[in-house]
């Protein structure tokens, strides 16, 4: 029998459950009645809207801003899609949709639409479209004076539907037809893959969507049968996609049943340990991580969950920091859809992922940017000067040499100046404003007059703006960017992916790791999960 001390105990534990029981029931009811009340204040505030607003509404494009406006209120990935979106919705899904597989953009100069890049080994490749190629018409539909919606909207369609597509090429004049059926477009998962020296392999992962992990076993396995003994991973710019083909990356290097990621969400079923399912392929090559700050959502679990199991390095700049799930098919009524974020990622060291921090990489390396000349290249690409250029390239050379060989001459590089020059381009310097907002600024606080010979010396040094000097100034970047677009025209993503790794400070950081064992043990043993 309980004494008296042990009675009073268990009465005080009973009473304390019950008070907490009540609290717990009180608040699910004061929730309840907020969300009961605003609901009503909403219907009726749209019903007096509809009834005297001085304008008839347009009911769907209402709703729909209110129901935008709250799910921003949550987070940038709860998102609602009517069924006039449901296309769109299937496309980001799956990461496909039915076409010619080809880039296109609007031509400033001709005012017209004209091909940017058609894709390997999809219909536009197929029938033979280039670079510049001036669409004139779809089927009946004349396209000389739309935008690049209007024409995007009718080379996409149906699989196995087939259309006719006339065009210009500028490079021969000639008006050029071709019959060609849609395909389902789907980017590949894998951009390019390749053994760099040092016998250290090489793969750049595009995206989780699709089926990345069949792709990257079957490059993994033939970069070792090539005799890689490292490995390069690049994620920069990988979005994410499919946790479950994560996860199966992840199971070619770690041993099978080790936990990878766990999501925690309100709901029961919103929580799950996801583990690792397969045998392992390797479990001892050094690994490098590459990185930047659109790594996000998959890619972020990968890098993150080989950091926090010691299993690579992680090299570059903070990822994005998306550590939230989506459920992406909440049906709704009239068949509209909605993408719910339920649950939050967390990796294998128990720590999540924000927008706040992203996942730090053990060794930072900010790549060579064209931070200092992206106006200029921005105004310079605008007067369509770098694209015209390379058409006309293409057209003069059938062949070139492979990515990792193409090199643009002293002489084409020269031709491309002096077109530069020919257009008349001009570039609105940013230290010309910035000169003259300083100048502003000294004459309103009153130092102008005792500094104006340093003024007037700095204001001679910015009006020599000799374009030809500039032009040869910022050759490298701009024959880079030149040199990409040749070879894209030839080889593919994968030639450009190829030309862009030339001069990659974060693949040559990652390079000189993997080269130098010790090196690698002690970023490996000192990484950002060890030091937090």
């Amino acid at each position: 029998m309980m004494n008296t001390m042990t009675k009073r105990r268990f009465l005080l534990q009973v009473l304390m459950g019950l008070f907490v029981l009540t609290a717990q029931a009180q608040d699910v009811k004061n929730h309840n009645l907020e969300v009961a009340k605003n609901l009503e204040i909403f219907n009726a505030l749209y019903k007096s809207l509809d009834m005297m607003y001085v304008d008839t509404l347009d009911a769907n494009k209402v709703i729909t801003a209110g129901i935008d406006a709250m799910l921003e209120s949550l987070d940038r990935y709860t998102e609602y899609y009517p069924e006039e979106r449901q296309k769109e919705l299937k496309t980001m899904l799956t990461g496909k949709y039915a076409g010619i597989g080809a880039l296109i953009r609007y031509h400033q100069k001709l005012k017209r639409v004209v091909v940017d890049e058609p894709y390997e080994g999809m219909p536009s490749s197929q029938v033979g479209l280039k670079k510049g190629d001036i669409i004139l018409q779809i089927d009946d539909t004349v396209t000389t004076d739309k935008n690049t919606s209007f024409v995007s909207s009718h080379l996409r369609g149906e699989p196995g539907t087939t259309f006719v597509l006339k065009v210009l090429r500028p490079t021969t004049g000639k008006t050029m037809t071709f019959k060609i059926t849609r395909e389902t477009i789907k980017m590949p998962e894998i951009t390019w893959y390749g053994l760099l020296s040092n016998n250290i392999g090489y793969i750049a992962l595009n995206t989780f969507t699709g089926e990345p992990a069949k792709q990257m076993r079957r490059a993994y396995l033939d970069l070792k049968k090539q005799g890689a003994t490292s490995l390069i991973l690049d994620l920069r710019n990988n979005g994410g996609g499919s946790l479950s083909e994560c996860v199966d990356i992840m199971s070619m290097w770690v041993p099978k049943g080790q936990k990878i990621v766990e999501t925690k969400g309100k709901l029961k079923r919103a929580n799950n340990e996801y583990l690792t399912r397969l045998e392992p392929i390797d479990t001892i090559m050094p690994i490098a991580v590459l990185v930047n700050q659109e790594t996000a959502s998959a890619s972020e679990i990968t890098c993150g969950a080989l950091q926090d199991l010691k299993r690579g390095v992680i090299i570059g700049t903070r990822t994005y920091g998306k550590g939230l799930v989506q459920v992406p098919n909440i049906d709704l009524p009239y068949n509209a859809n909605l993408k719910l974020t339920t649950s939050r990622y967390y990796l294998p060291s128990g720590r999540g992922i924000t927008m706040d921090e992203g996942i730090k990489p053990d060794v930072e390396v900010k790549p060579d940017t064209m931070a200092n000349v992206s106006l200029y290249l921005d105004r310079l690409d605008s007067t369509e000067v770098m694209f015209d250029y390379v058409v006309e390239y293409i057209g003069k050379h059938p062949t070139i040499a492979a990515p990792g060989d193409f090199h643009l001459t002293d002489a084409d590089y020269e031709d491309f100046k002096q077109r530069v020059i020919k257009a008349g381009f001009t570039y609105d310097q940013v230290s010309k404003k910035q000169y003259d907002e300083l100048v502003r600024v000294a004459k309103f606080e009153g130092y102008y007059d005792e500094a104006k010979d340093e003024f007037e010396a700095l204001k001679a040094k910015i009006d020599h703006h000799d374009l030809s000097s500039a032009l040869d100034r910022h050759r490298n970047e701009i024959q880079q960017l030149l040199e990409q677009d040749i070879v894209g025209a030839y080889y593919y993503q994968g030639g450009q992916l190829q030309v862009g790794l030339r001069n990659d400070k974060p693949l040559q950081e990652a390079v000189r790791i993997l080269t130098t064992e010790d090196e690698y043990q002690n970023v490996l043993r000192h990484n950002v999960v060890t030091e937090e």
